[in-house]
């Protein structure tokens, strides 16, 4: 949550997708941080966008944004993603950065996301996958994959929790989670260009991990550990 270096990075990739997509004309457009958490990449966003509205349910997360980040297009406030306080049709971009996983019913947080967006808005997407070998959250191998009985015993076992909460969905369950959107997948680009989108710090070009990466994306795509995409409302 407070690691600035690393959101920033991550940031960095949302600029350089959306404007690889939309095209340099940023400044005019509105975005909804949906699950902002203690608002280091809503700030980051708001130096390229014309509005930003960071949103989450963590009132101590909110409180830290609100006392670290100060812009005049910049807004944080307390907020259920599920239960989104806006009117539909009121923004050009909505970030869902790893949250799905989060929140008790993912169908409705994409329901109310598809709501608040304009008709041909933007929803950023970055997704794990429930089929990836390490579970990003607590970097415990097969994690994510195992029945929850299971994986509660396997959190205390390892001193990581009592509980697994997070609730990931294999890429066949993302493909139902985002069906009411048109979908175009930035997961291959970025792979195939990591400079390009400002990920070469995660998989550098020209390595093994790089070549691993390109063969899984071209041939096994349903494994590869996490997605991101660009969700289109229709018109």
């Amino acid at each position: 949550m407070f690691d600035r270096e690393n959101r920033e990075k991550k940031a960095k990739t949302m600029v350089a997708v959306l404007s690889d997509f939309l095209g340099s004309n940023l400044q005019s457009l509105s975005v909804l941080d949906a699950g902002s958490s203690t608002g280091i990449m809503a700030n980051y966003l708001a130096k390229y966008f014309g509005n930003v509205i960071g949103i989450d349910i963590d009132e101590k997360a909110i409180k830290y944004a609100r006392n670290n980040f100060t812009k005049e297009n910049l807004v944080f406030e307390m907020g259920d993603s599920m239960h989104l306080n806006f009117p539909q049709n009121i923004f050009d971009i909505v970030i869902c950065a790893h949250v799905y996983e989060h929140v008790p019913d993912a169908d409705r947080l994409m329901t109310e996301i598809h709501r608040v967006l304009k008709p041909g808005g933007i929803c950023y997407f970055s997704a794990g996958n429930r089929l990836a070998v390490k579970e990003p959250h607590y970097n415990l191998p097969f994690l994510s994959v195992m029945p929850r009985y299971f994986a509660h015993r396997y959190m205390k076992i390892t001193g990581k929790g009592k509980f697994y909460y997070e609730r990931h969905l294999s890429y066949w369950g993302l493909k139902k989670l985002i069906r009411n959107f048109e979908q175009i997948d930035y997961t291959k680009k970025i792979i195939e260009n990591p400079g390009l989108f400002y990920t070469d710090y995660m998989i550098k070009y020209g390595t093994t991990k790089s070549a691993l990466a390109r063969l899984i994306v071209n041939y096994a795509y349903w494994i590869c550990p996490g997605f991101i995409w660009l969700l289109r409302k229709k018109m």
